[in-house]
């Protein structure tokens, strides 16, 4: 019976026209190898458009030059400066195009030489995700600090002007002055009248200059009254003008120290939220980290136990391995590199059918040469003869490459005997229609293979040597019966059997057969996924801690694809049991898994569990549901440890 694959891929190439099949028992191996697929797919397109790019160049340049020559034709210099350039390149583009003819053909001559200086053996830590967490932390993004408004500057007050001082007054005039003193002669003295007459002229002057003094003292006290009113004025209104600036001074400077503390206070709020938001940010991307490196453990995990398959001589993981080896083998891009393993562990023996290229896919051009007289390449092609050998020498020579690179990547001695058949899907021009037909077949032993030295053989004479069957000319595309075909039968699946049914009160779930009670965990999930039309199926019992059923819900929003493992433990399941699950819900690229024990879990595999796609069924969550649906049945540990140790 063959091994089948649970996880298929489709890849295609629109600009190469190029489709394959992908399969492999693990998600992740599959995505590999697509990416790996799509990834030299492109590097040939790329390469590709860089041919057609280089001839459409080649004939723009041509035909540029032809123009150049046409238009300058009167500037003879120039022109066969010119001239002799093109012929130039044009003999260069020959070379290279006749390199590229005969490197293409020597390809085909020395296919099986490319992979002997090669170590075929698949390097298991390549292939695990050791890429880092290349997110930075977040930074913490705080608030510039605000500058404080200066306080304002006090204002100066203008100054009050001196109080004015009083006039100056002349001193009163009194009749002690000599002025108003008489002055009498000889005739004052004797006549008495002439005497009096002096007296009474020096009381008028004086009582006129009294006058006069009294008259300008009263205009000087008015005029200093009036000045002093004027001072006392503006006084006043400069003693109003200081005490309004500085009572505004003063709200300034209230209203700048209440500004600075507002500012302040906004800060210190926005550092205040701004560090809660990066303390968030910081607490999300460690939980991205934190899946990141849980995502990337589980799946360097399956790397991990794909390898210690391999080593057991897991039969998935012996196909998977050797379609990865043929996965690495580097061809030519017009090859189809597309294949179909079969390994059987039991009898160590690996299937091979591989698609080889049709005759019409390979290069036929021989070499190119410039004839300058023409201004024209000519180029030659293979004879039918040259041909034919080519493709014969090419078919033998990859049938003991693909071969050869299974017995030497085979670091775990699981392959003892390989079955190659070879497949051409060509045109048959006969009819003009595609025929596909198995044109080579070869079985050979490991040991006997090994012994051969590759680099000094011919193709075909060891082919033959070998036993192998072969017709007498492949190109003919004529069939010839494989000596050993792949079975194409699935076994992915086993016939489950009811188990249910049997159960009474007194059944202790704890003693079951452990594959019994993988049937029953399937049983009991078909049960409970009938009502939305789901399906159930067992895998093949293994005892391994794998996969032991798959649930397919057709729910649109909850539905898909669903992992169950059972586990009849008479102990507290680890956190290891639920980490396994989780690397295998990724592996299988399930929706969700289920963990079914008899058994309670700890608190690291529930913490394990949070925020996962997994569910953890104790053997109380196993009684309900059996109990929903119409069992009944018991869980005793304690007896069962007893049974256990009376084994």
């Amino acid at each position: 019976m063959a091994y089948r694959v649970m996880w298929e891929t489709e890849v295609r190439h629109e600009g190469l026209g190029k489709y394959r099949h992908i399969r492999g028992s693990e998600q992740y191996v599959v995505e590999q190898k697509a990416a790996a697929q799509k990834l030299q797919w492109e590097e040939q397109w790329q390469r590709k458009q860089e041919i057609d790019r280089r001839g459409k160049e080649r004939e723009r340049a041509a035909n540029q030059k032809i123009s150049e020559r046409e238009q300058n034709a009167l500037e003879k210099a120039r022109q066969k400066e010119e001239s002799q350039r093109y012929k130039d390149e044009r003999k260069q583009e020959a070379l290279n195009r006749d390199k590229e003819a005969k490197d293409a053909i020597d390809t085909l001559k020395n296919i099986l030489n490319h992979t002997l200086n090669v170590n075929d053996a698949i390097d298991w830590e390549k292939l695990k995700d050791t890429s880092k967490f290349i997110e930075p932390l977040p930074k913490l993004d705080l608030p510039p600090c605000p500058a404080n408004q200066p306080i304002p500057i006090a204002p100066v007050p203008k100054i009050v002007p001196m109080k004015p001082s009083s006039s100056a007054r002349d001193k009163s005039p009194t009749k002690s002055f000599a002025k108003y003193q008489p002055v009498f002669g000889f005739f004052d003295k004797i006549i008495p009248s002439f005497k009096a007459k002096k007296i009474a002229a020096a009381e008028a002057l004086f009582s006129q200059d009294y006058t006069a003094w009294e008259t300008e003292c009263f205009k000087l006290d008015e005029s200093d009254s009036a000045e002093l009113k004027r001072w006392e004025e503006s006084k006043n209104s400069i003693d109003i003008r200081n005490a309004a600036l500085l009572a505004e001074w003063e709200r300034n400077v209230e209203r700048t120290k209440i500004e600075n503390t507002n500012r302040k206070s906004w800060w210190e709020k926005s550092c205040e939220q701004a560090r809660l938001k990066h303390a968030e940010e910081v607490k999300q991307w460690e939980l991205r980290k934190e899946k990141f490196i849980e995502k990337q453990a589980a799946i360097n995990s399956v790397i991990d136990k794909n390898r210690e398959n391999y080593l057991s001589n897991e039969q998935g993981a012996i196909s998977d391995y050797c379609d990865s080896v043929l996965s690495n083998s580097i061809y030519p891009d017009y090859f189809p590199n597309e294949w179909d393993l079969d390994y059987n562990a039991d009898t160590k023996n690996l299937i091979v059918e591989y698609a080889l290229p049709a005759p019409e896919s390979l290069p036929t051009l021989k070499d190119i040469q410039y004839v300058q007289t023409k201004d024209d390449f000519k180029e030659s092609y293979l004879s039918e003869k040259e041909s034919e050998s080519i493709y014969d020498s090419l078919l033998y020579q990859i049938a003991l490459r693909t071969i050869h690179e299974l017995f030497e990547a085979d670091t775990a001695n699981a392959v003892d005997t390989i079955a190659f058949n070879g497949i051409v899907t060509a045109l048959d021009k006969t009819t003009g229609n595609k025929v596909t037909a198995c044109v080579l077949s070869l079985m050979t032993r490991k040991e006997q293979f090994l012994q051969i030295n590759l680099a000094n053989i011919e193709p075909k004479a060891c082919f033959k040597s070998l036993k192998g069957v072969a017709a007498t000319k492949l190109i003919g595309i004529t069939p010839v019966s494989p000596v050993m075909a792949i079975d194409r039968n699935d076994r992915r699946f086993v016939e489950g059997y009811g188990v249910a049914d049997s159960l009474n009160e007194g059944t202790n779930l704890a003693t079951m057969d452990w594959e019994d009670f993988e049937h029953l965990i399937r049983e009991v999930f078909e049960q409970e996924f009938a009502t939305s039309g789901g399906e159930v199926k067992v895998t093949q019992a293994s005892r391994d801690g794998g996969v032991d059923a798959i649930a397919f819900d057709p729910d649109p929003i909850r539905g898909g694809k669903i992992v169950i493992q059972a586990k009849r433990y008479t102990n507290v399941v680890g956190v290891s049991a639920v980490r396994d699950l989780y690397g295998t819900v990724i592996n299988e690229g399930a929706t969700k898994g289920i963990l079914v024990t008899t058994a309670n879990y700890g608190p690291d595999a529930y913490e394990f569990a949070k925020g996962k796609p997994l569910s953890l069924l104790t053997g109380a969550n196993l009684l309900h549901l059996l109990e929903k649906h119409g069992h009944q049945a018991r869980i005793n540990i304690n007896e069962a440890k007893q049974s256990f140790q009376n084994k």
